[in-house]
């Protein structure tokens, strides 16, 4: 054993070196005569160096580089000529790009290149249709717009996964035909700087400015902004190749400069188990999820939760050096306490399956419609093991449970996905809730084993067993045994979540100032296009760029934005679009500032209403949303009772204690009787126009919904006045204390023995335990004169026939 581990240490640490120890004959390629330090693509010995080296020789490079990056590998004195010459757009700087991996990753990769541009993370619709929502219900729900155009196949068998999931997925597009869309059109383009004065009869024309400029940064098509903790590749490359926070190479390629940002760490590929990476002397495999922070620190922040990082407006604490925080994807942090998965050493990639990342072919124009798992296929629930659960089981989009037969497990994984590591089967692969196999997450008997990419297997018990053998705290046995409709209706997550980002208000404000138009301004406001850059890779001359550096895609405009106060503490919850109790955060919550060319503001702290009959509304939702989330901060220590039970938060009444925001506020000198003193003054805080309660505040007390609850499927909403009613318990110490001390014979009697005993409750265990005792005492009783009733009827009747008998009895003589 010993032997054995001391060999594979030996081999993966063999992925740092250059390409030329392993491969001599490589220093016979003319990529060599410059690059002769570079580290392996792979491990030398895997199957996929070896096909990049045997089809190399076959092109004629002994090197292998150019299957993937294309060139001249002849060429060995011009750099020109070498890197393509007259053809350079043979020459592949970038080989993940999606403008031309068709000739790299999808030499061996075809299926993935294929379906790379209906992922959500290539069409960024969801998101696209939550700006234009928030600016006024532009496109109502339908997810018209994407980055690009791009359509569903037309064979539904194109669909990669199982039939069961195939048909799974048809029944989807039925009940949500505005997510499940058959077909994207593209997203309109910016206002140029000759159409400024359209604002001024269409201010919602600012939304695709803010698109372009502020939200688009992360799609796959480009490689986004250059900032620490945002470097990263383009297309496959986004995911697959590791890039570090500070941007810098940090490998053995004597040609690329390591005072440079914008390189990655290493020249080697990480991805599945068998994909190792060699950074000095360390070795890991997987893609770590700092990979995916590059891009999931906004909207629902869950790669950051995941983490344990909440951002913060403060540069605290101060860095070694006494200056500021340094910032992180341009925002600053605080230490939160970090997702229980994240803690075992789980990555995204050990839940999220390939479909769910790289698309299953077929348009899925939101976060919820795109991702395939749930809580319950690995873990189960209290009575039945995964396998044991039917298909949707919590991902039913109907307001009730799913039923049927077992799903049971997989005995092969999917063709497409037989590339990446693969695992032994033992009892089965579990399948997700819509029906494809779980390839690394297996069944061994009762119990459930996780393989993780970055090299764990983790045994773990499912519900099941954990009930069986008692191990579940007293609180989880009462909310998932006891209280058996909670897992019918709820999200495992609404309970264990342990936090969730808050950002509430978002003020966003569009500054279109142009210096010619403006005299007092000292420059033209505008901002980058990242569509439009993404657009300009499409163009013959710039498919091969390896990134967006120098392109003119510059529009005029300049998107800044602020909060109006932030949260971590539980979230409020609500019903999301799969129709099950959900925690809600905030989405998409603008109050838009929008500033003319001339300089002069065109709305000022404005929110938009949606189209009437939207949301439930006959006069239109205030557009500021509330979003389902799935925060990603799970603990094993779910909230409690109370967090839930006895908060109006939680019930999305809101957050007391905010003055009116539809109010002006004005701070100075000022008589008891509120009147302003100087006449020279000015308002500390506007009035956000239509703004009438708390951003927080999402229903009232009587059931009516006062804004948007997602706007992406029919089912999510906030809680109705008859689930508030079910839900609320707040007020429950007053059933008991409004007659304790002494407000009735029998309590003043009782609480009277217990003071002049000691037997008064002085901790919150001894006060659960005597309410516990009076449960008890007051069932028994309540049971005991239920019982007592008809034993002493029929006592009564037994004692009245005997007494009246002998009567009869005297009768029948006297008669005789």
């Amino acid at each position: 054993m010993a032997l054995s581990l001391l060999s594979l240490s030996a081999s993966m640490s063999r992925g740092a070196d250059p390409i030329i120890k392993h491969f001599p004959e490589a220093a016979n390629s003319g990529c060599m005569k410059c690059h002769a330090g570079i580290e392996l693509i792979r491990d030398p010995n895997s199957p996929m160096m070896r096909q990049i080296m045997d089809r190399g020789r076959l092109l004629g490079d002994s090197a292998g580089c150019i299957v993937c990056h294309g060139g001249d590998p002849k060429e060995t004195k011009d750099k020109t000529i070498a890197h393509g010459g007259a053809h350079a757009t043979d020459f592949y700087p970038a080989p993940g790009s999606p403008w031309i991996n068709q000739h790299t990753c999808g030499q061996c990769h075809q299926k993935h290149v294929d379906v790379q541009w209906t992922s959500l993370m290539m069409t960024e619709a969801g998101k696209i249709q939550g700006v234009c929502w928030a600016f006024g219900s532009l496109t109502g729900y339908q997810h018209r717009w994407a980055n690009y155009a791009v359509k569903n196949p037309s064979d539904p068998k194109a669909r990669l996964g199982t039939d069961i999931y195939r048909d799974y997925m048809r029944r989807l597009k039925q009940i949500e035909p505005d997510v499940f869309v058959d077909a994207h059109e593209p997203l309109p383009e910016a206002l140029r700087f000759d159409e400024l004065h359209r604002l001024k009869e269409d201010p919602t024309l600012a939304a695709f400015t803010y698109i372009r400029q502020e939200c688009q940064r992360c799609h796959h098509a480009v490689k986004g902004r250059q900032k620490r903790g945002d470097f990263r590749g383009i297309g496959c490359s986004s995911c697959h190749t590791p890039y570090s926070n500070e941007g810098f190479y940090e490998g053995g390629d004597p040609t690329i400069n390591r005072e440079a940002t914008g390189h990655m760490l290493v020249h080697t590929i990480q991805g599945t188990r068998d994909a190792k990476v060699t950074v000095h002397e360390t070795t890991y495999s997987g893609i770590p999820v700092e990979t995916c922070t590059t891009c999931h620190d906004r909207g629902k922040r869950i790669g950051v939760s995941f983490q344990g990082l909440m951002e913060t407006p403060y540069h605290s604490p101060y860095a070694a050096d006494g200056g500021p925080q340094p910032a992180l994807h341009t925002k600053h942090y605080i230490a939160m306490e970090q997702d229980i998965h994240y803690q075992k050493g789980m990555t995204c990639q050990d839940c999220h399956t390939s479909n769910d990342v790289h698309s299953d072919g077929f348009l899925a124009a939101a976060n919820l419609a795109s991702v395939q798992i749930e809580c319950a296929d690995c873990h189960g629930t209290p009575d039945r093991y995964p396998w044991e659960l039917p298909l949707g089981f919590m991902d039913e989009f109907a307001m009730k449970p799913a039923s049927g037969s077992a799903r049971g497990v997989a005995t092969r994984q999917l063709d497409h996905t037989h590339q990446g590591t693969i695992y032994d089967a033992r009892d089965g692969y579990l399948l997700t809730a819509r029906g494809n196999p779980y390839e690394n997450v297996v069944r061994d008997g009762d119990e459930v084993i996780v393989h993780t990419a970055a090299g764990k297997d983790l045994r773990i018990k499912t519900l099941k067993q954990l009930f069986a053998e008692k191990k579940v705290s007293q609180e989880g046995t009462v909310a998932m045994g006891g209280v058996a409709k909670h897992l019918d209706r709820m999200e495992c997550y609404a309970c264990h979540s342990s936090w969730t980002p808050q950002c509430y208000g978002c003020h966003v404000k569009v500054d279109f100032s142009q210096k010619h138009k403006c005299p007092e301004c000292l420059e033209s406001l505008k901002g980058f296009d990242w569509v439009a850059a993404g657009r300009k890779h499409e163009e013959k001359d710039h498919r091969a760029d390896r990134g967006e550096e120098g392109y003119d895609t510059i529009i005029p405009g300049k998107v800044t934005e602020q909060r109006s106060y932030l949260r971590w503490e539980e979230p409020m919850l609500g019903i999301n679009g799969e129709g099950r109790v959900t925690p809600l955060a905030p989405g998409c919550q603008p109050s838009v500032t929008i500033i003319g060319e001339d300089g002069e503001p065109i709305l000022v702290n404005h929110i938009y209403k949606v189209d009437p009959g939207l949301e439930r509304s006959e006069e239109g939702q205030l557009s500021i949303d509330m979003s389902p989330t799935q925060p990603h901060t799970t603990t094993k220590q779910a909230r409690s009772c109370e967090s839930c039970h006895a908060s109006k938060k939680a019930l999305g009444l809101g957050i007391d204690g905010t003055r009116p925001w539809n109010e002006e506020h004005v701070v100075d000198l000022e008589t008891a009787d509120k009147q302003i003193l100087p006449k020279q003054y000015q308002p500390q805080m506007e009035a956000i126009e239509n703004l009438d309660h708390d951003w927080s505040r999402i229903v009232d007390e009587q059931g009516n919904q006062v804004a948007t609850v997602g706007h992406h499927f029919q089912l999510s909403r906030a809680f109705t006045r008859e689930e508030q009613l079910h839900i609320s318990r707040e007020g429950t110490c007053l059933a008991c204390h409004k007659e304790l001390p002494n407000q009735s014979l029998a309590t003043s009697f009782l609480h009277h023995v217990a003071k002049y005993t000691g037997q008064l409750p002085k901790t919150n265990i001894e006060h659960d335990q005597l309410v516990h005792k009076v449960v008890l005492m007051s069932a028994w009783l309540q049971l005991g004169i239920v019982a007592l009733i008809p034993m002493l009827a029929i006592g009564g009747a037994i004692y009245h026939r005997r007494r009246i008998r002998p009567l009869f009895e005297g009768d029948r003589e006297g008669s005789t």
